[in-house]
């Protein structure tokens, strides 16, 4: 973990660590949800890569945009959407952030400046693009982060999208979420080029790699990095090497990966190495650490009970939101 001492104020510390317990207890309570039937259709965890949309969030401006993709819940709620109206999205009521048209793969939350998450893979990207087009054309001093998977790097919208952002010479930082495995297959079988960040350089985009894992590392990363974005240096990207410790989604068997593999990185976990670290440099004591623990529990609870008393969409709207006006 890297040092923190002289970095962040002590609470915005703290609230890294709130954000990461936020975002695991929802997904693990969505995994029971689902398993309950709760949730239905197509569902894909976070667990274990909290830290990445934790710190590279809280690097960024309020008015600041994220695309993001089909493991999109973490990114939401660390982009302050509610976490009761994101469960309700997943349950398919209307009291979610969608008014339960999305579903799991496709929150939205245009207040937040969350722009979606997007099931086809490296479908995120395009819009990014679109986005930091935007940003440019009205002159305005804001960034648009775009995280997708390391499966989307074979797809031809990475490289149509990389291309025309530093073509324009757009405010896009590129963030690549590299758990090493597509689906059921790793990295090293599907790419030519393992170390994905060099995929950049094809054109001729700053790029680099990073532990995904350790929150104050993406935090300073992101930080400096969208400095240099905001000057004026085009588009960056950054391959955030992190590991789901589920399935590719709830309904993946999840038999392609070896048990002594699995433990080597959960020894790695982003929660628990942050905690100790908080307590190391005397940030925050374990009685505090279960305070926090304690109150997130019940706001993840009392969300499932938004969810579960909120009505289902209107039969009227069936054939709403099908075409633009």
């Amino acid at each position: 973990m890297s040092k923190i001492n002289n970095f962040l104020e002590e609470q915005e510390l703290i609230e890294l660590y709130k954000k990461m317990v936020l975002i695991r207890k929802f997904e693990e309570k969505c995994s029971q949800m689902y398993l309950r039937g709760s949730i239905s259709g197509f569902t894909h965890l976070y667990i274990g890569e909290e830290a990445i949309a934790v710190g590279t969030v809280s690097a960024l401006f309020d008015k600041d945009y994220i695309v993001s993709a089909y493991r999109d819940h973490g990114h939401a709620l660390a982009k302050g959407s509610s976490s009761s109206k994101v469960m309700a999205e997943l349950f398919g009521k209307s009291t979610g952030l969608c008014q339960g048209f999305g579903g799991s793969m496709h929150l939205f939350d245009a207040k937040k400046r969350f722009m979606g998450g997007y099931a086809i893979v490296g479908g995120g990207i395009p819009i990014a693009v679109g986005i930091g087009m935007s940003i440019n054309y009205k002159d305005e001093d804001l960034v648009c982060v775009c995280f997708f998977g390391d499966g989307a790097v074979n797809e031809g919208a990475f490289h149509e999208g990389l291309n025309l952002a530093k073509l324009w010479n757009l405010p896009v930082l590129f963030v690549c979420e590299n758990n090493y495995y597509g689906m059921g297959t790793s990295v090293n079988r599907a790419s030519s080029v393992e170390k994905i960040y060099k995929r950049a350089c094809s054109y001729d985009i700053p790029s680099l790699a990073i532990n995904g894992m350790d929150v104050i590392e993406v935090r300073r990363t992101v930080d400096s990095t969208v400095k240099k974005i905001r000057r004026g240096s085009g588009p960056h990207f950054i391959e955030m090497q992190t590991y789901r410790y589920r399935a590719h989604s709830m309904a993946d068997p999840d038999r392609y990966r070896t048990p002594e593999e699995e433990t080597i990185w959960k020894e790695r976990d982003p929660i628990e190495h942050y905690a100790r670290c908080l307590i190391t440099e005397g940030i925050i004591d374990t009685y505090e650490l279960s305070k926090i623990n304690e109150y997130i529990n019940n706001e993840i609870n009392e969300a499932v009970k938004f969810a579960e008393n909120s009505p289902e969409p209107s039969i009227d709207l069936l054939h709403e939101y099908v075409y633009a006006e």
